[in-house]
């Protein structure tokens, strides 16, 4: 037989089996071998001999690793979750077999926000949430379609959290204050951190766009509640649903905040610091000689700290030497043998020094979960404290050198005078108000609040013989309820009603007592002293945060939500 040539095989004629077949010739029966199939087949051809059920409708025969195998029975899903999500339960869940679930049987329960609540309320519990379960964005201030730029509103939050953390208030408020801001022009996916002395807000527009991010160093601390107190207003005509603040006009209003006037000149604030020490005096036991002497020396004091701060020295050595005054004058009368208590002019003038504002503040801090900036709050109480300490200790010294007769037994029989010391109270408390620049409205109220804390202090040491660690914190406790109260009533900081109501209360002749065991060579005794002037100040701290706390917890205010705000850790020691 001779080989067929090239020629040959391109000149014969196509076969029958390799022309187009139609649907029926394909799902045919195979022939013989000869008959049927391509003498040309690929790797991808199926096996003489393999029946495949042919493919119902018009699917296609080339599948993917993806599509179920053959003789897997799958449940097909109803026609109203034909199409699911990544989030839809699978449909060969099973209840019985799942694992324990991480949320309760009857679900997450939905937090309710009325726009009737304090925007402090509101803003605290939408920071304490995840973003994806905060409730959805209802923007306030909207000039326009496309909505202000956005780093002319994180510069502004900025600036206001600026004025509410050099003015004293917490952590926890400042931050809701700035997301406050931030949700009232738009901004709804932001995250504002507040530390001791630096501020920051990411704001990112979504999963895929870059976050923008911006901070402020805050360098200058003052005392001046009257700014705090319209940054506060501000801050709710831009929450307010029913007010429109255009981010120049909230521009405006906050540059006349930081030019404004403080509301009382030097010389009163110079006259109040010395009615402030001469009221301490009294409520320690002392006379009318003890309350010029105390007031004297407390304004002394205070005309060297201004000198000071004029100068540029830092704020220990101004504490440093604004003790120094009072403690000379004590000193000096016990010297002279003036039949008077010596102790109480040293003890009122201590009362106008102690940071009792920083310290409630920085265990506030600690409190609400912020343990950095109340870290850096008590290490400033500390400061402060320290420098009290060595003003009064070198007086101390060289007035027992010069044979000064300062017993420390006299702070075992106090003077118990209820109608005088609840009157000096009150006059402590309104005067402390004014040397934080507090508005007149507000001095009234936190006069008031004073007495009733020292009241409730008299009756539960003295007569009722309780620990004057309890009796002070109870005290404070219904400062720092009473005080919630008002600024809730009028939708302001609670710090002005609070700081210059617990001024009766400050360890003052604690921390006298002893430093004066300290400076003659009685360790021990003046240690133990000074540890309960530091309990006595944790006492007042933790009180008025826990009254604050309690008006939360359980009063409502009307239309408010139902449900109360998380905790800001569920934590149980792991």
């Amino acid at each position: 037989m001779r080989r067929r040539s090239e020629a040959d095989v391109v000149a014969e004629p196509e076969p029958e089996d390799r022309k187009p077949r139609s649907d029926e010739a394909r799902n045919a029966p195979p022939q013989g071998r000869g008959e049927s199939e391509s003498s040309t087949t690929s790797e991808f051809a199926l096996p003489a001999g393999l029946g495949v059920a042919p493919q119902a409708g018009t699917e296609s025969e080339t599948t993917s690793e993806f599509a179920v195998p053959e003789g897997l029975e799958v449940p097909h899903p109803s026609a109203a979750e034909s199409e699911g999500s990544a989030f839809s339960v699978p449909s060969t869940y099973s209840a019985g077999s799942a694992p324990s679930a991480f949320t309760p049987p009857s679900g997450v329960p939905a937090v309710r926000l009325t726009k009737e609540a304090p925007w402090q309320d509101r803003m605290r519990t939408m920071l304490r949430m995840p973003v994806a379960e905060r409730p959805a964005l209802e923007p306030t201030q909207k000039p326009d379609e496309t909505g202000p730029a956005v780093p002319r509103v994180l510069d502004l939050t900025l600036r206001i959290g600026e004025l509410l953390l050099a003015g004293g208030e917490g952590a926890e408020d400042v931050e809701a204050a700035m997301f406050a801001v931030c949700r009232s022009y738009g901004l709804d996916r932001c995250e504002p951190t507040a530390t001791f002395t630096l501020l920051s807000i990411s704001y990112q527009p979504s999963l895929v766009d870059d976050p923008v991010t911006a901070s402020r160093t805050v360098r200058r601390r003052g005392t001046d509640y009257t700014r705090l107190s319209a940054v506060f207003q501000l801050v709710d005509d831009l929450s307010d649903p029913t007010t429109h603040v255009s981010l120049e006009e909230a521009y405006r209003r906050l540059a006349l905040i930081r030019r404004n006037r403080h509301p009382y000149p030097g010389w009163v604030l110079t006259a109040a610091s010395g009615l402030l020490a001469g009221a301490a005096s009294v409520l320690v036991g002392g006379d009318v000689i003890v309350f010029f002497a105390a007031a004297l020396g407390a304004m002394l004091g205070d005309r060297l700290a201004w000198l000071c701060a004029g100068r540029g020295l830092p704020e220990f050595y101004q504490f440093l030497v604004a003790a120094m005054p009072p403690a000379a004058i004590g000193v000096a009368l016990t010297v002279a043998h003036v039949d008077v208590r010596a102790s109480a002019v040293i003890t009122g003038g201590l009362f106008a020094l102690l940071p009792g504002r920083a310290l409630v503040a920085g265990v506030q801090d600690g409190l609400t979960g912020f343990y950095i900036t109340a870290a850096a709050r008590l290490l400033e109480v500390m400061y402060f404290f320290v420098g009290i300490v060595i003003g009064v200790l070198v007086v101390l010294y060289f007035g027992v050198k010069l044979g000064a007769e300062l017993n420390p037994d006299t702070a075992l029989n106090p003077t118990q005078r209820p109608l005088i010391q609840i009157a000096a109270s009150m006059l402590l408390s309104l005067t402390f108000a004014i040397l934080l620049q507090q508005e007149r409205s507000t001095v009234l109220w936190v006069t008031l609040n004073g007495g009733v804390a020292w009241s409730v202090f008299g009756a539960m040491h003295y007569p009722g013989d309780i620990s004057p660690v309890a009796s002070t914190a109870v005290a404070a406790g219904l400062v720092g309820l009473f005080g919630q109260l008002l600024s809730r009533y009028r939708f302001a900081s609670a710090l002005p009603y609070t700081t210059a109501a617990i001024g009766p209360l400050l360890p003052g002749s604690a921390t006298y007592f002893g430093l004066l065991s300290i400076a003659q060579d009685n360790i021990d005794k003046g240690l133990v002293s000074l540890a309960r002037a530091a309990s006595l100040a944790m006492a007042i701290a933790i009180g008025v945060n826990l009254g604050s706390e309690i008006s939360r917890l359980f009063l409502r205010v009307p239309g408010g939500p139902a449900e109360g705000r998380r905790a800001a850790k569920r934590t149980r020691g792991f």
